[in-house]
């Protein structure tokens, strides 16, 4: 159906955290998320919800396979964002992306000292970016998982990873040293979909904008 509009959504922390604003946008999921379905159909039946991995959510908007979806700003900075429109900073989902060190390391001596570093992160373009307008020599080791081992087997001198309440870092003796940039969840729309079905999608745009109460 051509009508038929899908938005991409992952599982954990974005869906929990879009389920209130689906609500107040007139949408009511017709399963449970943490089911096994993965095409979910909504009160509307011209609305549909596609669950995906977090980190494939901007591929299946830009190509068309979903017509918007919701992801956080530093899955979409690492996509790169093409094909994507970004509308609305929908402010759920809010962290930090930090550079964190075992406690003892002097990052700051090291970064002073044009010291090489070794890092950790699965956001590997970000770190590269970030390390590169600091002037900072780094060899990025790319990690999917245990982000905060790295640097207590001596795999790393620093990671570069999403942090929260900062607890998990001090369970593991590290500290969170510097910033590379706050993070929170987007709504983005498939660049083509806006232009070809803009009646269908905008009043979409304009439910989710009321109920974030941000500004389309």
């Amino acid at each position: 159906m051509r009508d038929l509009t899908s938005i991409a959504l992952s599982k954990g922390r974005i869906f929990d955290e879009t389920a209130p604003l689906l609500a107040r946008a007139g949408l009511r999921p017709k399963a449970d998320p943490e089911s096994r379905k993965l095409v979910i159909g909504t009160n509307r039946k011209d609305v549909r919800l596609i669950i995906v991995r977090a980190s494939d959510t901007p591929t299946y908007v830009q190509y068309g396979a979903a017509d918007m979806g919701i992801a956080g700003h530093d899955i979409l900075h690492e996509h790169g964002g093409a094909g994507l429109y970004q509308p609305l900073d929908l402010r759920i989902a809010a962290c930090r992306m930090m550079v964190a060190v075992r406690k003892g390391f002097d990052y700051a001596d090291a970064v002073r000292r044009g010291a090489r570093l070794r890092v950790a992160t699965k956001y590997v373009r970000t770190a590269r970016e970030h390390f590169a307008q600091k002037g900072v020599h780094v060899d990025l080791i790319r990690l999917y998982g245990s982000m905060e081992l790295a640097p207590i087997t001596g795999l790393a001198d620093a990671i570069v990873d999403l942090v929260s309440s900062g607890n998990t870092l001090k369970a593991n003796d590290l500290v969170a040293v510097e910033e590379v940039m706050p993070v929170s969840a987007r709504l983005i729309v498939n660049q083509a979909a806006l232009k070809t079905r803009r009646a269908i999608l905008q009043p979409i745009i304009e439910a989710f904008a009321r109920a974030s109460g941000v500004s389309a």
